[in-house]
């Protein structure tokens, strides 16, 4: 078997890595109409290349296949703050992920798991119950924007629900598997947070100014970024760790 660490098999994985994000970004949506709240599971893919292939691997695809989905989805104006942003994103999760902690007894790991798997569930649940909740609107492919695939009503119930299933997961992953298994989470918190800011900063300060938007807009933009993250994060756990059990050589 040919080793990752040899420069085609690197230049391969952040080929085949910026295709996925882009495409994930651009064939699956959803939409809130009554909030006009729109976010994609592009960070799904963002978080999976960074922690299974590392910062160089994981800028790259955040920034570029981001930044491409951008543009060929017709919004242009985002793609060189994407290319900026999402690059930090990968690079900063990718890098964290290389340097756990090792030292820290497991009592100390595990109390570390809960506490993340808690922030993580309890923001899932608020932002996703006031920001996520109603008639939502799925986007499969790329429709026309009056021609969404799939209409259907979520309650603000559900989002407490998967919040708990959340915390209870990562709890049990932490207790029961991997005493460390809150630093994957906090590192996919990190590179969010990173994404969360610099969307705010350019909109609030270069894009809607640009257009005469009112910059209160950035602040609202904030919870459906957060909420992204959070779908993200979550969708991307069990990818990381299902091909690290496939492949550990990726860990080596």
């Amino acid at each position: 078997m040919p080793q990752l660490t040899s420069p085609a098999i690197q230049i391969a994985l952040i080929a085949v890595s910026t295709s996925l994000v882009c495409a994930v970004t651009m064939v699956f949506s959803i939409y809130v109409p009554q909030t006009r709240g729109f976010f994609n599971v592009g960070e799904t893919m963002v978080f999976t290349t960074a922690l299974l292939f590392g910062p160089l691997t994981g800028a790259f695809a955040g920034g570029v296949g981001s930044g491409l989905a951008d543009v060929l989805l017709g919004f242009p104006y985002y793609a060189p703050a994407t290319l900026l942003i999402k690059a930090s994103e990968g690079g900063i999760v990718g890098l964290l992920g290389r340097v756990r902690p090792k030292a820290g007894s497991k009592l100390l790991w595990r109390t570390f798991t809960f506490g993340v798997g808690l922030l993580v569930g309890i923001l899932l649940g608020l932002v996703g119950s006031v920001y996520y909740a109603g008639e939502v609107e799925l986007r499969l492919g790329i429709p026309p924007p009056d021609a969404p695939n799939v209409v259907f009503s979520v309650s603000p119930e559900i989002w407490f629900v998967v919040g708990a299933v959340v915390v209870v997961l990562i709890a049990v992953a932490g207790f029961v598997f991997e005493p460390e298994f809150g630093w994957l989470v906090f590192t996919m918190v990190i590179g969010g947070m990173v994404m969360v800011s610099g969307y705010y900063l350019y909109q609030k300060f270069l894009l809607f100014p640009l257009f005469g938007i009112s910059g209160i807009i950035a602040e609202a933009e904030i919870p459906f970024n957060v909420g992204q993250m959070m779908v993200g994060l979550v969708i991307a756990l069990p990818i990381v760790k299902i091909v690290e059990r496939s492949l550990p050589q990726l860990k080596s």
